[in-house]
């Protein structure tokens, strides 16, 4: 008789074969690869009407979602303490229980910040934000005029250090990068 080795792609695989008739687990399946495979490129812009409470119309907006962080906490309680004899010996054991929770590290936050709106993101637009990050040493790759993977990844690491890790540019830091006009007051 051969060994069969169990690994959990292989279990993973035996239950969608099992479930692949079922439509909310083929929905549930899409969902998990689909974000799986999302990249930095599939960034969420929203407009006024789709951002925060009381955007100015015409803005747009970007989002960060940091997702809450939990632990399991386990945690053996006495439930009867242990009987010893007058000599110290120990007549029965101490009996525990063990209990087990979840406890919140850190809430989730959501964060929105305004963008420069899609229009504004031109070919132009795009070469001075690579060259602007190019100068502080941030973004090493050719001046393309696209926001690609290096371009992203480029803008959060501007952003990080001032609180914003998402790759979405916002208009603080295109304003700090000297792209987007200063409003007067």
């Amino acid at each position: 008789m051969r060994a069969v080795k169990y690994t959990p792609i292989l279990a993973f695989m035996a239950v969608a074969a099992v479930l692949s008739g079922c439509s909310a687990v083929d929905t549930a399946m899409d969902t998990a690869i689909d974000t799986v495979a999302r990249s930095d490129t599939e960034l969420q812009r929203f407009t006024a009407a789709e951002g925060p409470p009381n955007a100015a119309p015409g803005s747009c907006w970007g989002k960060d979602v940091t997702p809450a962080v939990y632990e399991t906490i386990t945690e053996a309680i006495l439930l009867q303490p242990a009987e010893l004899g007058t000599d110290g010996t120990v007549r029965s054991p101490a009996v525990y229980k063990t209990e087990t929770r979840h406890a919140i590290v850190r809430e989730r936050t959501e964060i929105w910040f305004e963008t420069p709106c899609e229009a504004a993101l031109t070919t132009e637009f795009v070469s001075s934000v690579q060259r602007a990050l190019a100068v502080r040493g941030l973004y090493r790759g050719p001046v393309t005029g696209e926001m690609d993977r290096a371009t992203l990844s480029a803008v959060r690491a501007f952003q990080a250090p001032q609180g914003l890790d998402s790759a979405i540019l916002s208009i603080a830091a295109a304003r700090q990068l000297g792209l987007v006009a200063v409003e007067r007051s």
